[in-house]
């Protein structure tokens, strides 16, 4: 009686494991970031504007790539509303200062920035909430975004999962 049992399930399991999508032919390697690098790397960016510059862009399993960004934003420089007319995510980690972030909402003011986002003066209704450092937010595409308030500068990475390959690989 247990061999008729056990042998459909070794069966059922052996079909799951041939149902798995195979490993790369190549092994992957990790790409590791150190602490010192991403400090290096926002130290230098420039401190008369916004900077939103790729630290590293790298191709994933799963035809996709994924950018780790540096951004710098000066005090007083909250900026117009963002809409990213793409699938990609944006991953904030707040690294240093504070700032309000909003979004969702209705756009306020709108005009096109290019073919693949909008801006706008700002957004009625949408979740306000106050970001410091440690904080994560997780904006999917096409959703509205804005700073709408300053503390002083603001420092933070942005991770952008693309899986649409839009990213230039660094």
């Amino acid at each position: 009686m247990k061999i008729r049992i056990i042998a459909p399930l070794f069966v059922l399991m052996s079909s799951f494991v041939s149902a798995q999508t195979p490993p790369p032919v190549t092994p992957q390697v990790a790409t590791d970031i150190s602490g010192e690098q991403v400090r290096a790397f926002i130290d230098a960016l420039p401190r008369d504007r916004v900077s939103d510059n790729p630290i590293r862009v790298v191709e994933t399993t799963g035809d996709m790539r994924l950018g780790v960004y540096g951004v710098y934003r000066p005090a007083g420089v909250a900026g117009d509303v963002n809409v990213h007319l793409v699938n990609t995510t944006e991953i904030y980690y707040m690294l240093k200062g504070a700032a309000t972030l909003v979004t969702g909402g209705t756009l306020v003011e709108p005009y096109e920035g290019n073919p693949s986002w909008l801006r706008a003066k700002s957004i009625e209704g949408g979740v306000s909430r106050r970001v410091v450092p440690g904080d994560v937010v997780i904006i999917p595409g096409h959703t509205a975004h804005w700073w709408s308030e300053m503390e002083g500068e603001i420092e933070y990475l942005i991770f952008r999962p693309d899986p649409d390959n839009r990213l230039e690989l660094q």
